[in-house]
């Protein structure tokens, strides 16, 4: 079930024209930008986006213009954990599995958990009430049961959907930024 809905949210995503997503990226951002949740963070943990996702890199990139600490999670495989890092140039990051960017963790500062303010969860479907579709790894949903900070999701107004599948140890994300605004989703 959740792999069939995954493989057609990312269809639904690829068929998105490339201007399209682009200015639905940057309403997105600005949406963000200009919440109290990202004016009120000092340090904000976010993913090193891919494509059909909402873009990360200029929200990186804004996050240092305004002198905020931006950190990047590195997935352990093994344990399917994560461990965040603070990030203050692209070149600190590598390719990795999946042709994920992820820091490198030589010579990396490494941020705690309870030092994050703001954490921007990806997803590819969300419903209003803040449960997502992640891309099937469980890392978030480990993370996030021992994050107390803040949580949003980034989504185009094509990955709100009625309902995605729950399990026992899913949370929601408490806000969704879309181009159409803030979703407050009460988790």
């Amino acid at each position: 079930m959740k792999q069939i809905m995954r493989e057609r949210q990312l269809e639904k995503l690829g068929n998105i024209p490339f201007v399209t997503g682009k200015q639905k990226g940057h309403r997105i951002e600005q949406n963000l930008f200009t919440s109290d949740d990202w004016t009120g963070s000092q340090v904000i943990a976010v993913t090193i986006s891919k494509p059909p996702e909402i873009d990360t890199w200029g929200i990186v990139k804004r996050g240092w213009e305004e002198g905020k600490i931006m950190v990047v999670p590195r997935c352990q495989p093994k344990t399917r954990g994560m461990d965040f890092y603070a990030l203050s140039d692209f070149g600190e990051l590598e390719q990795v599995y999946y042709g994920l960017y992820e820091p490198r963790t030589k010579g990396a500062v490494p941020v705690a958990l309870d030092k994050i303010d703001l954490m921007i969860v990806p997803g590819l479907a969300f419903t209003t009430g803040g449960y997502r579709l992640g891309f099937g790894g469980g890392y978030y949903d480990r993370i996030l049961t021992g994050y107390k900070g803040m949580t949003i999701s980034l989504a185009a107004d094509e990955q709100l959907v009625e309902e995605v599948p729950i399990e026992s140890f899913d949370l929601p994300v408490q806000k969704i930024v879309t181009e159409s605004g803030i979703i407050h989703c009460g988790g």
